[in-house]
Parts: C-alpha cells; structure tokens; sequence
C-alpha cells in the first residue's frame, strides 16, 4: 500500500463534497401550509372582479375611485416586492411571512367592513404591504427548506402552478361566494389561512438567524428609490393599456426609469446592496427573470381578450366564463410535473426552449379562431399555450432560485417576481393596443363611434353592427395572440441561447 492509500477510504475533504440534506415531512408539510396564503395572495389581483358592481351598489364609489379599488393592491404590490424582499433577508424571512400574514389578515377585516370608498382604498393597499410581504418570502423559504435540486424543483413546480392557478380562481371564488354572502367574504376568506399560518409557521418554519449581519443595515433610501421606480412605471404602462398614449402616463414611466436608474447606481456604490447587479449578470439568474417576464407578458395581455370574447362575443355570464376559463388549468397541473421530471434528464435550457415553443404554438392555433369557431377548439389552444408557458416559467423560477445565494433568496425571489408583474402590464399595453389597431380598422366607417373604438360599445348597437363589432374582435383576438406567439418564439431563443451551458 502506497502512502497516499487509506484501506478505509478516501479521507473527507472539500474534494469529496457531501450531498445536500434532504427535505422531509416537516419541510414538506411546511410548504402544503404555504401554498394556501400563497393561492389568496396571488387571488386578490383578481378577486374583485365579479364583487365591483356589489361595492359599487353599496359604496357608490366614483369612476376613478372604482379604478383605484381594482388596482392599489396591484400596485402597492408590485411597488414593494424588491423591498420586501430585501428586508426578509435581513430581518429573516420567517419574521416578516408571519408579520405579512397578521396584516394581511387585518387588512381583510378592514376591507371587509369598509364604509367608504377611501377606506376600502386604504384597506387595498395594506393588503398590498402583506401580500408584498408574503409573496417572496414564500419562494425564499423554498430555497431554505429544499436543498436537494430535485426536491427544489418539485417544490417551485408546486409554487408556480398554485401562483398561475389563483390568478383564474379568483373570478370564480368570488362569484360563488357572492351567490350567497354580501361582498365582503371575498376578503374574510383569507383569514382562515392567514390564522393556520400564524399558528403552524413558527413550529414548521425555518428561522435564519444572523442574516442582517451579513448584509448590513437596511438601506430606506434604496427602498424608497425601488418603490418610485416601479409604481410609477407599472402605473404609466397599465394606463397605456386602458386609455392608450397620454401625456401623463408617459411622464409617469419616464420619471419611474430615471428613478429605476437612480436606484441602480445607488446599489452599485453600496457595500451592502438591496439587488445583487452581479446575479443579475449571470445568464442563469439574469435570462430566467428575461424569459418569465416575456411568459407573463404574454399570458397576461391575452387573458383580458379572452374573457371578453367568452363574455361579450359567446354571450356567457362572468361566472360561466370564469368557469370555463379554468380548463386551460387542467393542462397546466399535467405539463408542469411532467417539464420538472424532464429536466432531471435533459438540459434544462431545452425543456425550457420546448415549452416557450409548445406555448407558441398553442398561440398559433388561437390565431386562426374565427367567429364560427367551435368553443372546444379555443380551450384546446389555450390549454396548449397554458401548459407549455407554465411548465417553461416553473423551470426558470427554479433556476432562477438555485442560482442566487441562499442568503440572498428573497431579495432575488422579489426581483424574478417584480420582472413578472411588470411583463404583465407591458403585456397588456403592447398587445391591448395591437388589438385595438386591428378591431378599429376592421370595423366599418359607417358604425357609430363608440361601437368603433370598442366590443363594449357595440352591444347596444343594432345587429348587424353587432355582429360585424363581434367579428373585428375575433380578428383583434387572433393578432394578439399571433404576438404571443412570437413573444413565446423570443423567450425559446433565449433560453437556448442565454441557458442552455447553465446547470
């Protein structure tokens, strides 16, 4: 035997690196607790649509009141995510989860029992701060809990379909429990798993101590920086959407870029900073949050055509179109588990370019709708571009996550998250404008004006307005989703060309 033999084995060492612990049934059980704040955090965005006409009854708020209860969650929201996300970090993520779900918990009762339109406002933005609160901190968590990759994966695949999934839920819990309670249980639903998540976290929930120390003092110029370059700028892009070009949203935008590169120059002269700009130049942090801001984009700008074409074109009641809209949902629960298992044997970066490109595809199959079109034939299509789009994303969260720092998970989880609700607002202005252009032009000159300039405006006009108004809309609805199919061609690109060398 040599000197260099050991007849026991090799000697441990770093070059003998032991494999991550796994996770078991506390790490388990402790994300099944999660996914229930999650789902209502990610159902508020859309919760209140069946519930406007009841506050408006109630409440009679004015037209811009009834805009700013509809938006300042989503708002305040997407204007605190990278916050939020930095602070957790530093104060611990266990902290701040259970402090976002007492408030989002009282924000609820405040909402519910508002009197007043400004309340009910008010109420809106505090469950804002929770959810901003929540909302990385629960992927954060994931990147505590699960160390093993396969594992991980397994759990942001959970992750990411409960986040899609809340988004289509909240129409149809809100319309169910209106059918039978006043509009206020659409926020007292949360309480029951804000308080489950009060109870259990702090028993199943990992703490991470020391975290401030590694990342310095909270710096609250950067936080105030962060939160006047994205609400201004979400807000200006949203308005685009609803009203078209105007002079004040686009100075709103513009002063939310300038402030967003303020904020950027800011973090690289800072020791401590609240964005690692570093992880945002790896291709595997940086091309992930690129291609999912690109998915939501896409999802988002094509889902608000095709609830108007199921209700204003099919003539189905919101509910029954909040129903049907869920089938696409179907397809996603099937693909996302099926993309994960494929990753753990091919490249991830081409399960990724495969899914944008199924996505693309199921697009390019709603392009050719017509008004003839059978029902079955659109869900087939949306179920297609669903399944692929949400499979690729929960990929890229995935990457996205392992990537970045374990003590940086939240700051990094809130940036992927912000791309996200920014991808959705420019998604609904890039396409909603597309398919504006396209239904204005193919309208007749002889229609009245506001049958021309919108499907709502058309459907108290006389039928063969109506029927041609219907007609330019299915038009406008196939160009937008031909634009979600090269969005999705786009992000397949790039997650071969940025991510196909990355683990």
């Amino acid at each position: 035997m040599t000197l260099t033999e050991n007849p026991r084995g090799p000697l441990p060492g770093p070059s003998h690196p032991t494999a991550p612990e796994r996770a078991g049934r506390r790490e388990w059980t402790a994300l099944a607790v999660l996914m229930l704040p999650l789902l209502l955090v990610s159902m508020d965005v859309s919760v209140l649509y069946f519930a406007l006409p009841a506050i408006a009854a109630e409440l009679r708020p004015g037209a811009t009141a009834q805009l700013w209860i509809l938006d300042m969650y989503g708002f305040v929201l997407a204007g605190l995510l990278i916050t939020m996300g930095a602070l957790g970090d530093r104060i611990g993520r266990r902290r701040l989860l259970l402090g976002g779900a007492a408030l989002f918990g009282a924000a609820s009762v405040a909402a519910a029992l508002a009197t007043s339109p400004g309340t009910l406002i008010a109420a809106r933005a505090l469950l804002g701060v929770g959810g901003a609160c929540l909302m990385p901190s629960t992927l954060a968590m994931i990147r505590t809990m699960f160390r093993d990759a396969a594992q991980r994966a397994k759990a942001v695949t959970l992750w990411t379909t409960v986040m899609a999934s809340g988004i289509s839920l909240g129409p149809v819990l809100s319309g169910a429990l209106l059918d039978h309670f006043w509009w206020g249980s659409v926020f007292l639903v949360n309480l029951p798993a804000m308080a489950l998540l009060l109870i259990v976290g702090p028993a199943l929930l990992p703490a991470a101590p020391g975290t401030g120390r590694r990342h310095g003092r909270f710096d609250l110029l950067s936080a105030v920086l962060s939160l006047g370059a994205v609400l201004p700028t979400v807000y200006g892009v949203k308005e685009f959407a609803k009203n078209g070009f105007a002079a004040g949203p686009a100075l709103a935008v513009a002063a939310g870029l300038v402030v967003g590169a303020l904020f950027l120059r800011r973090q690289t002269r800072l020791a401590h900073p609240m964005v690692d700009l570093g992880l945002l130049r790896r291709p595997a942090y940086g091309g992930s949050v690129l291609v999912n801001l690109l998915a939501m984009a896409a999802t988002v700008g094509f889902a608000v055509f095709l609830t108007q074409y199921l209700q204003s074109v099919l003539g189905q009641s919101a509910f029954e179109a909040a129903l049907w809209s869920l089938v696409p949902a179907v397809g996603v629960m099937a693909a996302a588990p099926t993309a994960a298992a494929l990753a753990q044997k091919l490249p991830r970066a081409y399960v990724m370019a495969g899914g944008f490109l199924v996505s693309a595809a199921g697009f390019g199959w709603l392009a050719t709708t017509e008004l003839t079109t059978p029902l079955w034939v659109v869900l087939t299509g949306c179920a297609c571009y669903a399944a692929g789009l949400v499979s690729a994303m929960t990929l890229g969260n995935e990457l996205a996550l392992g990537a970045a720092p374990a003590d940086r998970a939240g700051a990094a989880a809130a940036v992927l998250e912000s791309g996200q609700e920014l991808g959705g607002a420019l998604g609904m202005a890039l396409l909603g404008s597309l398919g504006t252009a396209v239904y204005t032009a193919a309208m007749p000159a002889t229609a009245p004006a506001a049958a021309r300039e919108t499907l709502t405006g058309a459907l108290t006009a006389p039928a063969p307005v109506l029927e041609a108004a219907k007609s330019a809309f299915v038009d406008s609805l196939g160009a937008a989703a031909a634009g979600s199919a090269l969005l999705m061609l786009l992000a397949s690109a790039l997650s071969y060309g940025l991510l196909r060398r990355r683990a």
